[in-house]
């Protein structure tokens, strides 16, 4: 049995907890398109996001994804998101750079996606758009940041947009809402495992 001390104590410290927590969700009284950064070494990055692509289906609101850098067509979350109602998926990508070996190349494929977002970006019924991996192509000077940066700040008031990748630039973490760093602490692959279906395809 719980010391009766114990239990006034932790019924305490919850009361205390729960007057913090009333009164932050009271300040926040504003709505908003967020823009959230998922970036870092770790695994889970593009996971994290389809995983709020699910969520914003739950709730009948329309979605698009935008995948740079990957230039397959057979991973699982595509498989899957690809046969729901209100979701538009591009692949724009032809693969990791050490397999193209074309700066040239690479940067028109970049660019001829970055037109297709721009569309998305654009289109306020759309209410959540992924942009997987899209941080390689910033950081790799594929695309121009100041225009990216601009697009980002110039769509629809409440459409959000969920960005992924490593090495997220400054400047585009200064205008997110939310920038999560997601820290690799262990990976399988590097004890000789192999990508695995359902987890990393």
């Amino acid at each position: 049995m719980v010391e009766p001390d114990r239990v006034e104590r932790y019924r305490t410290r919850m009361q205390r907890k729960k007057a913090i927590i009333d009164e932050a969700i009271a300040r926040a009284d504003r709505e908003k398109g967020l823009l959230l950064i998922l970036t870092g070494s770790g695994k889970g990055k593009s996971s994290s996001a389809f995983g709020m692509l699910a969520r914003a289906l739950g709730h009948g609101m329309r979605v698009g994804v935008a995948q740079f850098i990957k230039g397959r067509s057979d991973t699982g979350e595509e498989a899957f998101f690809s046969k729901q109602n209100n979701v538009i998926w591009h692949v724009l990508g032809e693969g990791f750079t050490w397999d193209t070996q074309s700066l040239e190349r690479d940067t028109e494929t970049a660019q001829r996606g970055w037109i297709i977002v721009q569309k998305m970006l654009c289109d306020p019924s759309i209410n959540l758009i992924v942009l997987d991996e899209l941080t390689y192509p910033l950081k790799f000077g594929w695309l121009d940041i100041t225009s990216v940066l601009n697009d980002l700040k110039n769509r629809p008031s409440m459409q959000h947009v969920v960005i992924t990748g490593r090495g997220a630039p400054d400047a585009l973490c200064e205008i997110a809402d939310t920038v999560t760093e997601m820290a690799d602490i262990k990976h399988a692959f590097r004890a000789g495992i192999q990508a695995q279906k359902g987890i990393d395809l």
